[in-house]
């Protein structure tokens, strides 16, 4: 028989993968500063499939302005740029030879913005799921009252329940706001 605590673990579980995947979306989301995980949708033309960037070459920051894609093969590099071009990130590489060089322009006040927003709606997906998890606890939990368990143990279950849904909501408030103060950053 399923127990109100085997329902809170479960719940517990699924919202701590909501908040990881929120924060590999963030990520993603461009801050002005130059970061490997930008060139992480770039698919590369490698030997006639099609692999992640990440798997044909090595991708570092030089410094805040700068990413080098160093590739395991020098044959690569015109494919490479190819990609990130055609990737379509508004990024501009530079092939010297044995590395490409990308210097990420800076970021304009209606650009920080519109990401702003975007990594706003990324969070709000996040307590989308967040109550659709609190709402399936709940649920499960009514149906263990209906299958005898007292209301008290009920109530008391479902007060958890909510208890942390708000922990890891506040958890998904603190992640925007730290990629809001990120993005805004000049």
């Amino acid at each position: 028989m399923t127990t109100i605590q085997a329902i809170y673990d479960n719940a517990k579980g699924l919202m701590e993968k909501a908040i990881s995947h929120l924060e590999n979306e963030l990520l993603k989301v461009r801050a002005g500063k130059a970061n490997p995980a930008m060139l992480d949708s770039v698919m590369v033309e490698y030997y006639g499939s099609r692999m992640p960037l990440g798997q044909a070459a090595n991708v570092n920051t030089l410094d805040a302005r700068t990413l080098v894609v160093q590739p395991w093969e020098k044959s690569m590099l015109e494919p490479i740029s190819k990609a990130i071009i055609d990737a379509n990130l508004n990024l501009n590489p530079q092939n010297d030879g044995s590395v490409i060089r990308i210097n990420v322009p800076a970021l304009t006040e209606e650009r920080r913005k519109d990401l702003v927003k975007k990594a706003k709606s990324i969070t709000e997906d996040c307590k989308v799921t967040l109550r659709t998890l609190r709402k399936e606890a709940n649920d499960n939990i009514k149906k263990l009252k209906g299958d005898g368990l007292p209301e008290d143990e009920a109530k008391d279950g479902e007060a958890k329940i909510q208890t942390l849904t708000d922990g890891f909501s506040s958890k998904a408030d603190k992640h925007l706001e730290q990629k809001e103060k990120e993005i805004m950053t000049v």
